[in-house]
């Protein structure tokens, strides 16, 4: 057990480091080659924020581990809105713009429909999986016509103020690009190993340890920059790094790894796991609107709630996975 604990612990720690050189590497590589802005905030950040997730749910499905795969996916999305929204408002209040309300929350709701109708006969088939990429391109198609209306880029802005700070050379930067997608690979195997390991070991199901384990460590670069964003004063970047990484996580990440193997599930996973990602995705327009003020806002209060119901909700997956403890 001793090595599978140090698989999993250098495995989490190699993939938030080489995830955070992938993204940077990308990031510069994409200024200095005069890559869209459009293309930046899609790919190079989508992708890149939602990498460890990605990898490591593929690396799963590609080994016979479907349910890290799956409890990774949703576990995930948990983790990004219960844990890392709750963390980021009590550390400083969210503010949430009304354009993120009207058009990127009802994306969500869209894609837990979408995603129900092909969990809901508790197999995720090849076919399902199709479909779910197939969501997720369209998206895209839907991101770029409406990205098109959009003048101003925060996010190249903000890329083009870290280069001329650190002076990034284009060849460290395609460094960090090639290192980091190889790391990411690697600590993902680790990680994906040790999991399954200490899986088998204690007895514990894969959808468990993904959901709890493998989810948090996988979602470590979405805290960070969360945090960030809001101490700088850019809500809507962190905000949108948490939608963004729900949409990747729900439509790519499960598309593509019951594409590669698919598999059944156990009603628990619906009536306990999607649910509380249902019911916390719908939280967000509760909290996020003030029908009075007309200016959203997460704050403290509802952070401590988000926080408090992750934890109510981990302690519940700990005492069914230990029913005799």
């Amino acid at each position: 057990m001793g090595i599978a604990l140090l698989a999993i612990v250098s495995g989490l720690v190699l993939l938030v480091i080489s995830a955070d050189k992938f993204i940077e590497g990308s990031a510069m590589s994409a200024l200095y080659f005069h890559v869209s802005p459009l293309l930046i905030g899609m790919v190079i950040v989508g992708f890149g924020s939602s990498a460890p997730e990605l990898v490591v749910s593929v690396m799963a499905a590609s080994r016979g581990n479907p349910g890290i795969a799956i409890g990774n996916a949703f576990g995930s999305n948990i983790v990004n809105i219960a844990l890392i929204l709750g963390i980021t408002a009590l550390i400083k209040p969210i503010m949430v713009s009304s354009s993120i309300l009207k058009k990127e929350l009802p994306l969500l709701v869209g894609v837990i429909i979408l995603t129900y109708v092909c969990i809901r006969d508790l197999t995720i088939s090849r076919l399902d999986g199709i479909i779910l990429i197939l969501g997720f391109m369209a998206l895209m198609v839907w991101t770029v016509h409406q990205s098109k209306r959009e003048t101003k880029d925060t996010y190249r802005e903000d890329l083009e103020k870290e280069q001329s700070n650190k002076n990034i050379s284009l060849t460290r930067a395609l460094f960090y690009l090639f290192f980091g997608i190889i790391f990411l690979i690697i600590s993902s195997r680790l990680l994906v190993w040790g999991s399954v390991e200490i899986t088998t070991l204690l007895g514990v199901s894969e959808v468990i340890t993904g959901l709890t384990v493998v989810a948090i460590g996988t979602s470590l670069p979405e805290l960070a920059s969360c945090i960030a964003a809001v101490k700088k004063g850019e809500d809507d970047i962190a905000l949108g790094n948490i939608i963004g990484s729900y949409l990747f996580n729900t439509l790519l990440v499960v598309g593509l790894a019951s594409s590669i193997s698919p598999f059944k599930l156990d009603q628990i996973i619906i009536i306990r796991d999607f649910l509380f990602m249902a019911v916390l995705t719908l939280s967000l327009f509760i909290i996020g609107y003030r029908w009075k003020k007309g200016v959203g806002r997460i704050n403290r209060y509802e952070g401590l709630i988000l926080l408090l119901s992750y934890i109510v909700y981990v302690t519940f997956l700990i005492i069914s996975a230990f029913p005799t403890v």
